[in-house]
């Protein structure tokens, strides 16, 4: 039996927002037709933010209706300083029904992926001024009651989507139909405008996909010609805990590199991937089962001790990618569980951290005024083979302890009270550790 033991005297801060995601609840407020709403689970996870990017999409949300410049601004032609040029319906109606769920939009400004054959507004803008002034009268809306528009306060604007994608494909690329030259153009008059418009607001970008030469090209463009940069965001998608906190390194040192210590490191796009090929069904399988789960809550860990600033999981979208909700049924899956039970440390006064490492397990603990105790602990392995962990687990003081438990057969139910913290845990399960 192996130990893991926690020094409560060394405290470190508040828990950060790493249970963030991309997509809102399928809710639609306005009518009591949708029988099918995951509302009240979404809300429950106390999720802090949820990215707007490929909401379009889905007709929960509005479909081509919504979030995208070219659906806000469907006429690039028409005067970008008339209200009667936008169409704000259901992306605010999208925004609010999030809102409502206790969580604020992280606005990507941009466009949805293309993965059809012909691309239609994934090229550059061919006016970059007027798209930075289209967006402009977009902040105006949701921050300043512009149009008819609503007083938000939402603070993250992002500015476009994976541009580093598809480098080889061109013109027939997915996100970013130009040049490199040409987005680093683009970004630099949209960000500079942006910032001297709003500089109460969070600007930032560009939400890299994997290229990180092209990250350091961009950073060191961005210094060069002085361009604000509020946040850096990248998506990553992995095997392993551990290559979370690599490439968030590795984000980190290219933004001090170039000037950058201050911009806020966020990981907007991520999720577990065994591989894009033969390997994706397998992936897929996981991602909505228990492994998926396991691999989320891992991650979570591992984030909360590295330099990331945010956290977003793609996805919660109705997609391939939800490992927390149930396509057909919007019921909540085994992954939602790690979306709740992180909630639930924002009630912590602070993160305490285990002084040792036991491989393959992973964990999360605070303390909250009263000095009780949240704890959880993870099994995960990307090998399905591995064998149990015998384990306990030594607060460094006694105890009586709610545990909870997240396996194949359980969701997250209180499954004993014990003064006794010993586990055996089989591979892809976690705890929840509650005092009393």
């Amino acid at each position: 039996m192996e130990t893991l033991q926690f020094d409560l005297s060394k405290e470190y801060g508040k828990f950060k927002p790493l249970n963030a995601t991309n997509g809102g609840p399928w809710h639609k407020r306005f009518t009591k037709k949708m029988f099918r709403s995951n509302f009240e689970e979404y809300k429950a996870a106390r999720i802090p933010y949820s990215r707007n990017h490929d909401l379009a999409v889905h007709t929960v949300y509005g479909g081509p209706y919504c979030h995208d410049i070219s659906c806000i601004f469907p006429n690039f032609d028409a005067n970008p300083y008339d209200p009667k040029s936008y169409d704000f319906g259901c992306t605010d109606e999208e925004i609010l029904t999030t809102l409502e769920a206790g969580t604020k939009t992280f606005f990507r400004l941009g466009q949805t992926i293309e993965n059809q054959i012909t691309k239609h507004n994934t090229f550059p803008p061919k006016d970059f001024k007027k798209w930075a002034v289209i967006c402009e009268h977009i902040i105006r809306h949701y921050n300043y009651g512009w149009a008819d528009g609503l007083h938000l306060d939402m603070d993250y604007w992002e500015i476009w989507n994976e541009p580093d994608l598809d480098e080889e494909f061109a013109p027939k690329k997915r996100t970013w139909g130009g040049s490199n030259a040409e987005f680093f153009d683009f970004f630099e008059t949209v960000a500079k405008h942006l910032k001297s418009c709003f500089p109460e607001i969070k600007i930032g970008g560009p939400a890299l996909a994997f290229r990180d030469e092209w990250a350091e090209s961009f950073l060191k463009a961005m210094s060069e010609r002085n361009v604000p940069l509020d946040f850096f965001s990248w998506h990553i998608y992995l095997k392993e805990p551990k290559a979370m906190e690599i490439r968030a390194q590795k984000m980190k040192d290219l933004l001090v590199k170039y000037g950058y210590d201050k911009t806020e490191n966020i990981s907007n796009e991520w999720n577990y991937v065994k591989g894009w090929t033969d390997e994706f069904p397998y992936t897929i399988e996981q991602i909505h089962g228990i492994k998926g789960a396991v691999v989320t809550m891992s991650t979570m860990c591992v984030a909360q001790r590295t330099s990331l600033d945010m956290l977003m999981y793609y996805d919660t979208r109705p997609s391939t990618f939800n490992g927390v909700f149930d396509f057909y049924t919007a019921k909540p899956l085994k992954g939602y569980y790690a979306f709740y039970w992180y909630g639930m440390f924002y009630d912590m006064k602070a993160e305490v951290r285990a002084v040792n490492e036991i491989e393959n397990i992973y964990s999360l603990c605070g303390v909250d005024e009263n000095g009780k105790i949240l704890a959880i602990v993870t099994h995960y392995s990307d090998n399905d083979d591995t064998e149990n962990k015998t384990i306990s687990v030594d607060f460094g003081k006694s105890g009586e302890y709610e545990i909870y438990l997240l396996d194949e057969e359980h969701n997250g139910e209180l499954v004993q009270t014990t003064d006794k913290l010993e586990f055996d845990m089989k591979v892809h399960s976690a705890l929840l550790i509650k005092e009393k």
